[in-house]
């Protein structure tokens, strides 16, 4: 008997159509993955119906599941299929070797695709830049909103690093797929939004790109180098990159006028008396 599983792509969904096929022992050949978002309209919902008896004891390992989050954020088609292949030869088929195997024929996809949503994570926590729209009237704090595109559905993953770093501050981060807001005390989740929504320029923009003027330094630039790192299908939601190409312009005037500036002379070393114990220490 073949079963749909037509799930909203994200990973709690996933988990838990593939925790209900996994009890009733629904071999991956027998199952179709169905994106509810693309094809909801065109699909009903099919009822459940199991040849066996649920079994509650089947265990998932901590690692699998933690690779599923990260594998389910991807938009292959494949990913749901091949996971749920991959979690019933872990559990049912007994091959808990699996996850130590990275060349197996569903290890392999799904370490690829997990390690590119890891890279799409790191640019999302590198790349967001709030702008400040207004103040809480009713607590005082401010409030931020930023735009990012990710490549991938990572906003669930990625949001836990910006509670943290900006708990103190009111924060909302609007993304094509799904957005993310911070009041203090709960992450919230909402369907993603258009460019549109995101706020304009504000002041904030000005110290970003005080502040990359700052540290940019010329004599160590290696542009293949950067635009690895700094991809340039980010630039349009930099405040930075407007500066970017001016300052890669200039780079070899500043480095010929570094070298020809004299070195400042050194100062002395200051003589005071908690100096001069900390050298007694050192020295005894």
């Amino acid at each position: 008997m073949t079963h749909t599983a037509q799930i909203h792509p994200t990973f709690e969904a996933w988990r838990s159509k593939a925790r209900e096929l996994l009890r009733h022992g629904v071999a991956p050949e027998n199952v179709d993955w169905v994106d509810a978002s693309q094809t909801a309209s065109l699909l009903a919902e099919e009822p459940s119906a199991y040849q066996t008896a649920p079994n509650s004891a089947v265990k998932v390992p901590a690692d699998f599941l933690r690779l599923a989050a990260n594998v389910c954020a991807h938009t292959d088609e494949r990913r749901f299929a091949i996971l749920y292949r991959l979690l019933h030869r872990l559990t049912l088929g007994g091959e808990k070797h699996l996850l130590g195997m990275p060349s197996d024929r569903d290890m392999h996809p799904c370490n690829a695709w997990a390690k590119a949503v890891s890279r799409d994570i790191h640019k999302m926590h590198a790349f967001v830049r709030f702008r400040l729209v207004g103040v809480n009237e009713q607590n005082g704090r401010e409030q931020f909103v930023a735009w990012f595109e990710p490549e991938y559905r990572i906003t669930r993953l990625a949001a836990p690093f910006f509670e943290k770093r900006f708990a103190s501050m009111d924060w909302s981060i609007l993304t094509p797929d799904e957005c993310v807001s911070w009041d203090g005390e709960k992450l919230t989740f909402i369907p993603g939004m258009s460019r549109h929504d995101a706020p304009a320029a504000d002041a904030h923009d000005d110290l970003w790109r005080t502040y990359y003027r700052s540290i940019f330094n010329p004599a160590r630039l290696k542009v293949q180098a950067m635009q690895s790192e700094m991809p340039m299908k980010y630039w349009k939601n930099l405040p930075e990159a407007e500066i970017i190409h001016d300052l890669i312009a200039s780079s070899e005037t500043r480095v010929r006028t570094m070298i020809a500036t004299p070195e400042r002379p050194v100062k002395p070393v200051p003589n005071n008396a908690y100096l001069r114990t900390l050298r007694q220490r050192q020295e005894s």
